[in-house]
């Protein structure tokens, strides 16, 4: 992936910023399921290629049988899952697959790891993105690229998961996004 910086949305305000952007993606973090056939067709109109984290849209179960739908009904970019199933479905559908794991402590990262092992994303999105140390662990461990996301509050802080092997950066900081532009 090229792009460094994921803006990402999580209302129609942000996202039409987004839009406005040089950026070619995007993430929509949370929506209705009524929103998804405007926000897709706006993006589409501005030819830009959208993330939908798919345990968000709200209206919808995080299954396998709704991730088929959005991903027949919208042919998204990809989709952000905590879930395995929705993963294995993206991936199976074609659509880019970014399984989202948190680092909240030593167990969770070794669970993550299995997970990881089993589903084979084409990217992992690690919350919170602001330890370096942490980031180039899983990195090396699990060789998937990697995004980092979650309290990126700095120009910074988008410098120091990069220098630490993140691929990109997602942020819905309005100031980072025109920093990178």
């Amino acid at each position: 992936m090229d792009q460094r910086i994921l803006p990402a949305s999580s209302n129609m305000k942000d996202f039409e910023r987004f839009l406005k952007t040089p950026f070619e993606i995007g993430v929509f973090l949370e929506m209705h399921i009524a929103q998804l056939k405007n926000v897709n067709a706006m993006a589409e109109a501005h030819g830009k290629k959208m993330l939908y984290h798919m345990d968000m849209i709200h209206g919808i179960k995080a299954d396998d049988y709704s991730t088929e739908f959005i991903c027949q009904e919208y042919k998204p970019y990809g989709l952000i899952s905590t879930k395995s199933n929705v993963i294995l479905k993206a991936k199976q559908k074609g659509v880019i697959a970014v399984q989202r794991v948190f680092l909240l402590d030593s167990h969770a990262l070794e669970k993550s790891y299995k997970l990881l092992g089993k589903t084979q994303p084409d990217y992992i999105e690690v919350l919170p993105g602001l330890i370096p140390e942490l980031i180039s662990e899983v990195n090396e461990r699990v060789n998937i690229p990697l995004f980092a996301g979650g309290l990126i509050r700095t120009i910074q802080d988008v410098e120091n998961a990069l220098e630490a092997g993140a691929v990109a950066v997602t942020t819905s900081q309005k100031e980072i996004w025109h920093h990178f532009a």
